[in-house]
């Protein structure tokens, strides 16, 4: 195993985490704490795992993803004026462009859900969720090289 495998491991384990934390919130521990918890717990716990989900994203998540994926596209040499290009560049122009909406909508998520604006604030989870498995979906576009 080479270094460049543990480098693109880190970011495909950190990106997996953070996709799949979002696929199991939404689709698992949301619809079980509307059913199972009165408005008062189900609001409690719904705002301590986001916050948890949210430390996690700023501690650990966008760290790796940054680093990591700064560090395979100097291996892979790519520059700014390589993203204009077809095929890889392109791809990975549209999954970083991607990325960075899922991060604004992420963090306007948090913003609204701690001001009490829920109707923006589920629309801004929707779509980061969506968002995040279409930066699944360009990843898998890459052409590998």
């Amino acid at each position: 195993m080479t270094w460049w495998a543990v480098v693109r491991f880190l970011h495909v384990l950190s990106a997996a985490l953070w996709v799949g934390g979002q696929l199991t919130v939404s689709l698992v521990v949301l619809p079980l704490a509307r059913r199972l918890l009165d408005e008062e717990r189900r609001g409690g716990l719904l705002k301590a795992v986001g916050q948890r989900f949210g430390v996690f994203t700023v501690a650990v998540f966008l760290p790796v993803q940054v680093a990591t994926g700064v560090a395979i596209a100097m291996h892979k040499g790519v520059t700014w004026a390589s993203l204009a290009e077809p095929g890889y560049g392109r791809v990975l122009a549209a999954k970083l462009l991607v990325f960075c909406l899922v991060m604004v909508a992420a963090g306007l998520h948090g913003w609204a859900t701690g001001v009490g604006r829920a109707v923006f604030a589920r629309v801004m989870a929707l779509g980061a969720l969506a968002g995040s498995v279409v930066v699944v979906l360009f990843a898998t576009a890459l052409p590998y090289t």
